[in-house]
This record gives C-alpha cells, sequence and structure tokens, in this order.
C-alpha cells in the first residue's frame, strides 16, 4: 500500500484516477450533477458578497475547478469560491481602492485572483505546505467567526428589498446600513427572503439529500416569471450574460493595495482546502499531501484569474454533498464543470430572473453556520491558549477589519507555538558516583538556549548543596540533531560556570548530524579531545 500511495502522488494528472474501476462511472456522474446543483447557485450567490456580477461565481466553478480536478489529490473535494474566500476578497477590493459598483471592477479582481495563485505556487516552490499547517484550528474557527457575522448582517439590506452591498466595508458599517434599511423595507421581498431561509434551513434539517439551493432559485425565477413578483418591488440581479467567459488580460493598477490581501486570501485558501481534503478522506484512501494540494490551489487560482474568476479555494459544503452523493474520483468535479458550462451557455437569460433577495437567502443561510459558538466554547474547555486566539480573532474581525483578524490571528498562532517551542524540558535523575544525569527533553535552539543553561545550572547548584555533593554533569543531547552559533556558544559558557562551581561537563548521545556541524567549532573539538563527548548517558554517568 505504501508504493501505490507514492505512486499516487507521483503521478501528475489525474491523480484521483489511479487504479480508477469504470463501475464508480455512474456514482461519479450522479455526485457531479448534485453537487452542482449545490455549487453553481452558492458560487453566484457568493460573488454577489463581493458586489461583482453573479456570473463570475459561475465562472468560478469552471476553469479553478477543472485546473484542480486534473491536478489534485483529493477524490471528493470540490473547488470553487467559498464564503470566507469571497468575503475577504470585497475587503481587499475596498481597502486597495476599488469602488464598489465601479463600471468594470473585473481587471482588478483578476489580478487579484492572479496574486493568489502565483504566491501559492511560491509557497509551493518553497515547499511550505507543512509549515502554513502550524497555523491552528484557532485562527480558523475566529476567522470564521467573523466571516460569518460581517457576511450576515451585510446581507440584510438586501434581504429588506434594499440593493446595496456593505460586507466589503465591515461588519459596523453593515451594522448601520441595515439599520438605515429599516424604513424602506420592502415586503413582498421581506417575505420572499423569510420563505427561502425557512425553506432552506428546513431542507438542511430534515432532507439532506434535497439540494436546498437550486430549489429556491428555481421557485424565486418561477415566481418572477409566473407571479410577476417584480412589479411589486423585488429587486433582480443584473443580467446574466450568455456563453463562456472570455479571456481576459488582468489591471495591476491596485497591485501594492491588494496585495496583504491577496496573501490573507492564499493562507486561507490553503487552509480551507487542506481541511476540507484531510475531513473528507475516507479510511485507505492516499494521504493528502500538503505540497500536492499547494500546487493544485495555486493552478486553479493561477489559470483562473484570466478567466474572471473569483479566487478558489475547496468548500466544505460542496465537497460534503458531492462526497455523500457517492464521488469516488475527481471525474464529478470535472461533471459539475460540464453542468456550469452549459448553464453558462444556454441559461442566462433565465438566470435574469433570479431575485436578489434570493441570493441573499443563499448567503445568509450558508454563513450564518460559520459563526460557531460551540466551538469557541469547547477551545475553552480544552485550550484557553486556543480560546483566547479564536476569540481575538474574531473581535478584531468585527471591530477593525478580516485582513487584520487573519494577521492577528496568524501572529498570536505564531507566538503560542514560539513560546511552547522555548519552554525548557529537563529531567535531572540522582546523582550516581558524584555524576548528575540531565536529560534535555525538547529541542535547543537559539530562543531557549539561555534558559537551558540557566536551568542546568540550577540543578547542579541543587546537588552540589546537597548530601552527595557532584563532581560532574552529564547532559544528554539526543535531540541536538541540528545546531547554531548561539547554542554552542551556551554549551561553552555551560562548560565554563560548571568549571568554576568545580563541576566537570560531559556530553552524551550527540546526533552525528549535529556533532558534524559542532566540530566546525573550536570549543566541542577540544571536548572530543579531552575525552568529555561520550556515545550513551550512562557512559557518561559511569564515565
Amino acid at each position: 500500500m505504501a508504493r501505490a500511495a507514492v505512486a499516487r502522488r507521483g503521478r501528475l494528472l489525474l491523480p484521483t484516477l489511479e487504479g480508477y474501476r469504470a463501475a464508480s462511472i455512474p456514482r461519479d456522474l450522479l455526485a457531479g450533477l448534485t453537487a452542482g446543483a449545490v455549487v453553481v447557485p452558492q458560487a453566484m450567490a457568493y460573488a454577489t458578497i463581493a458586489n461583482l456580477p453573479v456570473q463570475l461565481g459561475l465562472y468560478t466553478c469552471m476553469v479553478p475547478m477543472f485546473v484542480y480536478a486534473m491536478l489534485g489529490g483529493s477524490r471528493a473535494m470540490s473547488v470553487s469560491t467559498t464564503s470566507t474566500i469571497a468575503t475577504l476578497t470585497a475587503t481587499t477590493l475596498v481597502s486597495a481602492g476599488v469602488a464598489a459598483g465601479s463600471d468594470d471592477p473585473v481587471p482588478d479582481l483578476m489580478a487579484l485572483t492572479l496574486l493568489v495563485g502565483v504566491l501559492l505556487l511560491l509557497a509551493r516552490l518553497l515547499k511550505a505546505g507543512s509549515a502554513v499547517e502550524y497555523i491552528s484550528k484557532a485562527t480558523i474557527i475566529g476567522v470564521q467567526v467573523g466571516v460569518g457575522a460581517t457576511v450576515a448582517v451585510g446581507q440584510l439590506p438586501k434581504l429588506l428589498g434594499e440593493d446595496a452591498e456593505f460586507t466589503g466595508h465591515g461588519f459596523l458599517r453593515s451594522i448601520v446600513a441595515a439599520v438605515e434599511a429599516l424604513p424602506g423595507a420592502n415586503l413582498p421581498t421581506v417575505l420572499l427572503s423569510a420563505g427561502s431561509i425557512l425553506v432552506l434551513f428546513l431542507l438542511k434539517r430534515f432532507a439532506k439529500r434535497v439540494p436546498g439551493p437550486l430549489v429556491v432559485v428555481v421557485v424565486g425565477i418561477l415566481l418572477v416569471w409566473l407571479a410577476g413578483i417584480d412589479g411589486l418591488g423585488v429587486e433582480l440581479i443584473a443580467a446574466v450574460p450568455q456563453g463562456f467567459p472570455p479571456f481576459e488580460l488582468p489591471s495591476f493598477a491596485h497591485f501594492g493595495g491588494m496585495l496583504p490581501g491577496a496573501l490573507a486570501i492564499a493562507v486561507m485558501a490553503f487552509l480551507e482546502s487542506a481541511a476540507v481534503a484531510r475531513g473528507i478522506r475516507k479510511p485507505g484512501e492516499p494521504q493528502i499531501d500538503s505540497n500536492r494540494e499547494l500546487f493544485a490551489t495555486g493552478a486553479a487560482n493561477t489559470l483562473g484569474a484570466f478567466f474572471q474568476t473569483l479566487p478558489a479555494a475547496g468548500g466544505f459544503s460542496q465537497s460534503a454533498v458531492n462526497q455523500g452523493a457517492g464521488a469516488r474520483s475527481q471525474l464529478a468535479s470535472l461533471t459539475t464543470v460540464a453542468l456550469a458550462v452549459l448553464v453558462a451557455l444556454f441559461l442566462g437569460p433565465l438566470l435574469s430572473l433570479l431575485p436578489q433577495a434570493t441570493l441573499a437567502s443563499l448567503v445568509f443561510v450558508a454563513v450564518i453556520g460559520l459563526v460557531e459558538i460551540g466551538a469557541i466554547v469547547e477551545l475553552w474547555r480544552t485550550s484557553r491558549n486556543d480560546f483566547w486566539i479564536a476569540t481575538l480573532t474574531a473581535v478584531v474581525g468585527l471591530t477593525t477589519g478580516l485582513l487584520y483578524a487573519v494577521l492577528v490571528g496568524l501572529v498570536a498562532t505564531f507566538v503560542v507555538i514560539l513560546r511552547e517551542l522555548s519552554r525548557v524540558r529537563i529531567e535531572a535523575g540522582e546523582p550516581q558516583g558524584g555524576v548528575l544525569p540531565v536529560r534535555l527533553l525538547g529541542g535547543m535552539f537559539t530562543a531557549n538556549a539561555l534558559a537551558y543553561e540557566q536551568a542546568v545550572l540550577a540543578r547542579a547548584g541543587e546537588a552540589l548543596s546537597g548530601e552527595h555533593p557532584i563532581r560532574a554533569v552529564a547532559l544528554e543531547l539526543t535531540r541536538l540533531e541540528t545546531t547554531s552559533i548561539t547554542v554552542l556558544d551556551m554549551l561553552a559558557d555551560l562548560d565554563r560556570e560548571l568549571g568554576g562551581m568545580g563541576v566537570e561537563l560531559r556530553l552524551a548521545a550527540v546526533p552525528e548530524s549535529g556533532a558534524a556541524m559542532a566540530r566546525r567549532g573550536a570549543w566541542f573539538a577540544g571536548m572530543e579531545r579531552a575525552g568529555r563527548v561520550y556515545p550513551t548517558l550512562e557512559a557518561a554517568t559511569a564515565g
């Protein structure tokens, strides 16, 4: 099985078809159509979060999904845009000075998607897949809470009948916009919104196999077509053009302003995709290769950028539908792509009858689930560090902005990681024949070298003042697989400090990789010549 897993990782194109059986084709085709019934209307709705034409969401179900299907390693993950990515896109475009509702924001969007793709590919070039995964789930939870609350409130004006989108301006501005929309609320729109939201929640709760997004989209179009509710003040989406997305070149007029947002989107795109891919992987399927996922997601965004797509990532809800419908490979996603192409080619005029409130309802129901208060309560029970990271990230997202929330979450996570890595872990045994055995239980590097030196000196001082004074300290260094000049200087200083106390320092079990580096310095070479470097702690204690 190990050889099979390696073979799958080594196959560049269509890795999920390795060992594929023809009997799985009907399942994949059905899964792709079922997922398409959810992902196509959902992606169109997510485009409205960024105040962009709905067809851009539709286009995101084509090229990025196709590219990931050709390169990605997850069998059932469905890649288009997500509520988190769409919200960060809105925030980035607004903060970069791309005016909401401008005559042509598409070239700037294309540049943003391209930046995201290039950043992901650079991360793959640096083999940074595992490094990105150091970012804790608490950061993701905090960002998602901020996204869920911001987007949900941002949809309220459209749910009330106002043609406005303030998500990109943040949570507080969205609240103000919602309050301002109350006096001008349109009753037919409010009833349509309430009915759509109710249907979506009920289907999600009691009929999970029924594609709720498709149901409310069809009902909304029928109400406009047959009942003429648009004549009662129900606003419709802008006309949807027919055809495949044209090839176009991006504009880099706002490159500098979009770069921080592109970095945040790239991080979240990979984190979401990796989390979804691992979450839906079944036992016996190949392990998810982080660097392959970086490459596949980066390529999906880079190529998709030239076809007017939003930044793309793996979406949990659509992937869960895909897997639940029986997806066995990325052939299911290719089926969804074919469905999206057919919709773009033939159903543009029909989609133009779609009420704005219907799409706003889709977005509202999708994002309200991101506000996982239960997850935050669980963090409080299990890890206070993670709880405070999630809470701080969410608060910053709601007050200052989502881009700052991602930054704060990342910084807080790495501070906790560095603090954990810097903790001193040593174990001092009972002196044997005047020799104190000391084991270092954690890694030793620049940030904690001084703390380790002080801890060893403290143990030596305690042993000297005991009933049986020691004459040597045997220090086990099994974790010193690599070293630095700071660590070597610390060990040399420890040797001098112990010497001043009349105690000899002995080193034990130094890995050959660390010893090879240490021999380049005079102090360690001198220790070896003096016979003070031993193969085991037992030998150093008995010497």
